[in-house]
């Protein structure tokens, strides 16, 4: 490759920091056109000149992953958050390019028999773990990504790998088009009432951006009649309107929290229960053609279903584990949801609440029970005094400094900010990104983190230094409005530490392959654990007092606050429970006994299941598997029930705090150590059951869970 084509293409730079400020969509063909053709040629050369020792084998074949997943890592990326249909046309252009340079890479018969060589290769004990579990899950991916497979066979599976690529990317785009072509423009201030100043700003700086604010969309032309009225021309404030409410969560939450119309409320939650399930953005077949080729993969790979297939790289053992803990934790939520909805339905004074009217009766329920309204504490949580307390907790409990280090890397919107955290000795160690606002025109919605760079040890001419890990971390919270700073609801709070939860584990690592370093390795299911811990910590007495102080006065939080915020922590908490519990025994019922073609649709499941997952059951109309991206078109197939099983580790990591007393400072910093060493540092390179226990000294139990949500007597 030359100096000129690298100075023309900035996606071929192969890595470093992406240069986000130089990048354009038309860079992407070319770039990846140009750089497959390279790694074809990289392929072949390896395959015939292939050793099977960790120098002639592994790091050759890391070496090429890394400058693929670089390049291509940056378009998937912009594609979550600078979506365009330009960029879209070149990624759906060079996504099935990709995905057969992948197919066959792990379907190369010389590079597996060489690991498999390497497996029973006297080295073997030489190993460091970190080294064993990569050659260990290269071989497993070696064989469930078809690397047995012969002929027609093989042919047929990488058909299926290529088309499930790309239905995921249509189902993908589907959701966001949906949500973003939904808007309802209300001129009348009767339709706006009990909706507090915050949503009303958002929704009349939403009028202001839109280019259209009339209603458009599915479902909603003929709304338009019935929204009239009100100051017409020139800019929206938020006293006089007019007022663009979205299905995008920032604008659909609080109106169906306060707005007192109960019709314009079933108008909004019927929009953004059907997203993506008619017309052309219609993602029913695409589910139906998902599913079956799943199966029909998972079959070619000798397995009974796709759920087992998902599986075989999983923390769980098997089906009948999952079922069973899914089973257990219903059993208790159940019961509990439904005491729950019955006092919701005394507290409103009806016999038949709506689906619509749960959340708004909710909110009202709360504030009475509790003399608490979640609205009144938004001022306290300005993002810059949230991320000044979420830095000083990584500081009290990890012993990590991070600071902005705005200006030292591109970025692909002026609202993303970059930090450098350094560790005790001033050492810089890693670096992030936080994308931290909605913006639903480009944005997916969703929150996530993902890795830029992973940490890894260089050598260049004979000197060896370690690449630093650096992080996206993506939030779609509120944005600023006028002069104000995003003032953070607390659900927005705890979702920020939750994705900082991820970053942590990618960027405290201290392993040093690549393959395992960070949340590379880690069983899907185990995933989520340091996500789930930090969420803990917004209830913390100093964790919340060092980051809840008004935006204006700088005032703290005060105590009657605070006492209100526990209190009502495990409000409904059984109906919350029973919710991820609902959508995780869909998600494996769907993967691993629903028969794609049988008498039953998708759908149909969904609606059985919510027989004993749900109080309220779905209304016949309820399209919600349109837009179930994490299991459609994410990582979560028959794996969304990772959510609890994580869930339960990382309540018994954060009751290891509890047990020396949150207040201890000594005591927590000590646990805290311990934490980082285990958890946070060894990444993939031991069993998730293993790192669990070197940080607990046992097996994780499911008391903590339980306890934590208020649905077991606390323990003695």
């Amino acid at each position: 490759m030359t100096n000129a084509t690298i100075t023309k293409n900035p996606l071929l730079i192969g890595k470093g920091l992406p240069p986000f400020d130089k990048i354009e969509p038309s860079h992407v063909v070319p770039a990846m056109t140009e750089l497959l053709k390279e790694l074809e040629t990289d392929l072949t050369n390896l395959e015939a000149n292939v050793t099977p020792t960790w120098s002639g084998l592994v790091e050759p074949l890391t070496a090429m992953e890394e400058k693929l997943g670089w390049s291509w890592g940056i378009v998937g990326h912009l594609m979550g958050v600078k979506n365009s249909p330009e960029l879209r046309e070149a990624y759906e252009t060079m996504q099935p390019e990709v995905v057969k340079f992948y197919n066959k890479l792990s379907q190369s018969k010389p590079l597996y028999e060489a690991f498999k060589e390497l497996r029973h290769s006297a080295d073997w004990d030489k190993f460091e773990s970190a080294q064993q579990r990569i050659i260990e899950s290269s071989l497993r991916d070696f064989e469930l990504s078809g690397v047995g497979l012969e002929g027609e066979t093989k042919e047929t599976f990488n058909q299926i790998q290529l088309e499930l690529a790309e239905l995921s990317t249509k189902f993908s785009n589907n959701v966001l088009d949906a949500t973003k072509a939904f808007k309802l423009k209300l001129t009348d201030k009767k339709d706006v009432e009990g909706l507090p100043d915050s949503a009303l700003g958002l929704m009349a700086q939403t009028a202001n951006l839109s280019p259209d604010p009339s209603p458009t969309g599915e479902g909603s032309k003929e709304d338009s009649s019935t929204l009239s009225g009100g100051t017409e021309g020139g800019q929206a404030t938020p006293e006089n309107g007019p007022w663009v409410v979205t299905l995008d969560y920032p604008s659909y939450i609080p109106f169906m929290k306060y707005a007192t119309s109960s019709e314009l409320r079933e108008k909004l939650y019927k929009a953004f229960l059907s997203r993506a399930s008619s017309g052309e953005l219609d993602n029913n077949p695409n589910i139906d053609r998902i599913l079956e080729l799943r199966q029909e993969k998972a079959k070619i790979l000798g397995f009974d279903t796709f759920a087992e297939l998902s599986l075989a790289r999983k923390m769980a053992p098997d089906v009948e584990s999952v079922d069973k803990l899914s089973e257990e934790l219903r059993v208790v939520s159940y019961d509990a949801a439904q005491k729950e909805f019955e006092e919701l339905k005394a507290f409103a004074g009806v016999e038949d609440l709506k689906h619509w009217d749960t959340t708004y009766w909710s909110e009202k329920q709360k504030e009475a029970k509790f003399d608490f309204k979640e609205e009144e504490l938004r001022p306290y949580f300005p993002l810059p005094q949230v991320l000044e307390g979420l830095f000083g907790l990584a500081k009290r409990i990890f012993g990590v400094t991070i600071t902005p280090a705005d200006g030292q890397a591109p970025v692909w919107h002026e609202d993303v900010r970059y930090f450098q955290i350094d560790d005790e000795d001033g050492v810089t160690i890693a670096h992030f990104y936080l994308d931290p606002y909605s913006r639903p025109a480009e944005k997916r919605g969703g929150a996530w983190m993902n890795d830029c760079i992973g940490r890894a040890k260089m050598i260049v001419e004979g000197k060896t230094s370690t690449r630093l890990p650096v992080a996206y971390l993506i939030c779609n919270q509120t944005p600023p409005v006028k002069d104000k700073p995003s003032l953070m609801t607390f659900m927005e709070v705890t979702t920020l530490f939750h994705e900082f939860g991820h970053g942590l584990q990618h960027m405290l690592t201290t392993i040093d392959y690549v393959g395992a370093a960070g949340i590379n390795n880690v069983e899907w299911d185990a995933v989520e654990l340091p996500s789930q811990f930090m969420e803990n910590w917004c209830y913390d007495r100093p964790t919340l007092f060092g980051m809840a102080k008004h935006y204006e006065t700088g005032e703290t939080l005060p105590e009657e606050y605070y006492q209100k915020l526990l209190a009502a922590k495990n409000y409904m908490s059984g109906s919350g429970m029973l919710r991820q519990l609902h959508f995780g025994m869909v998600d494996i019922e769907l993967h691993h006994r629903y028969q794609p073609g049988g008498e039953e649709t998708p759908s149909d499941v969904r609606h059985r299941i919510a027989e004993t997952t749900t109080v309220l059951k779905p209304l016949p109309e309820d399209k919600f598997l349109c837009a179930f991206g994490h299991i459609f078109a994410g990582g979560y197939a028959a794996g969304y029930y990772s959510y609890k099983w994580a869930e339960v580790l990382s309540a018994d990591a954060f009751a290891a705090f509890e047990e020396v007393g949150l207040d201890n400072e000594e005591a927590v910093a000590t646990v805290g150590k311990k934490y980082r060493d285990t958890v946070l540092a060894l990444g993939g390179s031991l069993h998730p059951m293993e790192v669990f226990k070197k940080f607990r000294g046992r097996e994780p139990q499911t008391e903590p869970l339980l306890r934590h949500s208020g649905l077991l007597a606390t323990a003695s």
